[in-house]
């Protein structure tokens, strides 16, 4: 008798869901006869088949009914998001699919017959908060809603996001129901690695990342550990869902040292690869373990002769695809980032300059709303001169034998400097600082000591923020004055960092610029390097499987096209000629060098076929030479022109095509190995500049 009830309701549970389906289906189908009457059986086609494949998909996950149901009743509009045709009015149809299903299902009262798996001694209902990953108990009048109410549940929030709920069972093998946004956020981390490698990191839509960023600086060099979450970005107008950073966590902020030297023009490898060796033990942390980082070499230290050297080094110790990256504005935009001051500045809605001052340079950046809107650079640094407390002179870089030539002054190393020239120095950092801050730089000495083009200021600027190991100073030393008499004990770095960092303070205040302080500062740019360096592509790839991976300083080559050019005669020698002058730009060779030829703008889906075309003459040498071959999109579809140039020209492997990524002129990158991210393949970018001696190599 028990086994009969049973079948029954599981027979009634198999119908309820194909109701759902079915009830689905006839709504779509409704909305596209009276909107594409022409193209119906077509529409429709490649609806129900991506449909299909989406339920299959997810068929051994979804093992009980209420997973089943809430998987039909979302899928349908990811599914939506492949049929062609529809992007104007794709918003407008799934209105019209979740109001006209919830008021059917009201009437029907079908979702009154799918049971929700009621609470046994080994099942546990709670909220999950996906940022945090911390589990949280459920009020009983709340759970009582969950189990019996017939209609979708609003679950509370965390860290501003809505919650999951979550199931906890005695077999420690959690299942997740998805409510409200019905996202699939499966993960968790291992219980024996201190929760800091994240175990079956990547899902289908989420990606777990342990990153490594490691700062070696004109003056200090460090590093930090950080868990990175990358969720895929459901938009119904972005039909290959690509990733998104949506949280980091530091979980290891390692020791800081001073950059070891072997001389005035060399880095001492050696100390600094034991350094963070042992910076890797203390977190209990392998090579093995990190997913991708970054190496950023900075100020003064990427002038140093064994700089690309140091990278290599360090990069090739420190875990699967770490990038070796340096370069004034990029350093730039890593310090806004890391300070928290371009989150900051979204969360105010206003526009903030921050200024990351270390030993070697100072890097501008502004960001308003969220956006950064331009970087610069100067020489500009605390260590630009070292001294001890003796006031005897250690270290001279190059920016300080320009003030001393400006000053008059005669200063060698070895060399006793008296406290006011010293105080004279610093003044003259300090004055061309806050004149580039404010504007161009008009000075002789201020235009001698750009590293970058000036900061362009596009609207005013509201706050100011300063982060860096000079800036640990000029908020350490609000009340202090500067004075001849200043005795040598307040030196206790060996350099002029203290004295510059009270001079800027005591400027800024003489200006009246209304400085806020940032939560990071000395690590700002570290924690940019390992939290702010990676991009993951479009999941509309093209790759030729043969490629080994990953691909390490690749230079992108940006190419700006008209494709109405396509749909005339000589197009194939219009791209041609576009690529060549680029590529003379660069001083790359076709055929010879490696390189990723870019294309920002949309392509017209009418012009694959004709810019593939092109691209075969554009390639002709690399073709015969079996060069690799890579093409960047900065919208979708990387992986129909891959397809394309397969089918239509004589390009048959050696090919990959990515798209999604924002790129510009003066960019390199690494490729990872694609993330296990179902059938569609992204692929983890790093973007940097690499910049060594001065000359972009």
């Amino acid at each position: 008798m028990e086994e009969n009830k049973k079948k029954v309701r599981l027979a009634k549970q198999r119908l309820s869901l194909t109701k759902a389906k079915a009830q689905i289906i006839s709504i779509v189908e409704q909305f596209l006869k009276e909107r594409f009457p022409a193209n119906l059986e077509e529409l429709m086609q490649q609806f129900l088949i991506q449909y299909d494949i989406l339920l299959k998909k997810y068929e051994a996950e979804d093992n009980n009914e209420l997973l089943r149901y809430y998987r039909i009743t979302s899928q349908y509009r990811l599914a939506l998001a492949y049929v062609s045709d529809l992007e104007e009015c794709l918003d407008e149809l799934c209105k019209q699919v979740d109001a006209r299903f919830d008021e059917a299902h009201k009437e029907k009262h079908n979702q009154t017959e799918i049971e929700v798996p009621k609470k046994r001694e080994e099942v546990e209902f709670k909220y999950y908060c996906t940022i945090c990953h911390q589990s949280f108990d459920i009020p009983s009048e709340m759970k009582a809603k969950l189990e019996n109410s017939p209609e979708k549940v609003v679950l509370p929030k965390h860290h501003e996001k809505e919650m999951i709920l979550k199931i906890f069972q005695d077999d420690s093998k959690d299942k997740i129901l998805f409510m409200g946004k019905q996202q699939s956020t499966n993960h968790h981390f291992s219980k024996t690695d201190g929760g800091r490698k994240p175990q079956n990191n990547q899902t289908a839509d989420t990606l777990q990342m342990l990153s490594v960023g490691i700062d070696i600086g004109s003056s200090t060099s460090h590093l930090i550990f950080s868990h990175l979450t990358l969720h895929r970005e459901f938009s119904f107008l972005n039909k290959t869902n690509r990733f998104k950073l949506v949280d980091r966590k530091i979980i290891y902020e390692g020791e800081i040292i001073f950059t070891p030297l072997r001389d005035d023009k060399y880095i001492d490898i050696e100390k600094l690869v034991e350094f963070f060796k042992k910076e890797y033990i203390k977190a209990k942390i392998t090579p093995e373990m990190v997913d991708t980082g970054a190496v950023i070499v900075t100020g003064e230290s990427a002038k140093k002769k064994n700089a690309a050297e140091i990278v290599e080094k360090i990069a090739s110790e420190s875990g699967k695809f770490v990038s070796a990256s340096a370069g004034p504005n990029f350093e730039s935009t890593l310090g806004i980032m890391g300070s928290g001051m371009l989150e900051e500045s979204k969360r105010l809605t206003s526009t903030i300059m921050n200024v990351d001052i270390g030993g070697g340079t100072s890097n501008i950046a502004i960001a308003s709303n969220g956006n950064i809107l331009s970087t610069s650079c100067i020489n500009v640094g605390g260590r630009l001169l070292g001294i001890d407390k003796y006031f005897k002179i250690w270290r001279i870089d190059e920016p300080t034998e320009w003030i001393f030539k400006e000053l008059a002054l005669n200063y060698q190393l070895g060399d006793i400097i008296s406290q006011t020239d010293i105080l004279r120095v610093v003044k003259v950092y300090a004055n061309v600082l806050l004149e580039v801050m404010q504007g161009p730089a008009r000075s002789s000495i201020a235009r001698k000591l750009m590293m970058t083009e000036n900061i362009q200021i596009p609207t005013p600027v509201h706050k100011y923020s300063f982060s860096g190991g000079v800036a640990e100073l000029i908020y350490s030393t609000k009340n202090s004055q500067l004075s001849p008499n200043i005795s040598g004990i307040l030196n206790p770095f060996d350099d002029i960092g203290i004295y510059l960092a009270i001079e800027i303070r005591n400027l800024c205040e003489e200006l009246q610029l209304p400085i806020i302080e940032p939560t990071s500062k000395i690590r700002a740019t570290v924690i940019g390097a390992g939290a702010f360096s990676l991009s993951v592509s479009g999941s509309t790839c093209y790759w030729d499987e043969t490629i080994k991976l990953p691909l390490n300083n690749i230079p992108v080559v940006p190419i700006a096209v008209d494709y109405n050019k396509f749909f005339f005669e000589g197009y194939r020698e219009y791209l041609r000629q576009k690529v060549e002058i680029a590529l003379r730009n660069f001083n790359l060779v076709e055929g010879e060098d490696v390189f990723a030829l870019y294309f920002k703008d949309q392509i017209y889906q009418s012009a694959i076929v004709p810019l593939a075309q092109s691209l075969e003459i554009v390639f002709s040498n690399s073709i015969n030479n079996h060069k690799l071959i890579i093409i960047v999109l900065g919208e979708d579809g990387g992986k129909m022109l891959g397809l394309t140039l397969k089918r239509e020209t004589l390009i048959k492997n050696n090919l990959l095509c990515l798209d999604e990524l924002d790129l510009e002129a003066g960019d390199w990158i690494d490729i990872g190995a694609p993330l296990n991210t179902g059938a569609k393949k992204s692929f983890p970018i790093t973007k940097k500049s690499l910049i060594f001696n001065s000359n972009k190599n």
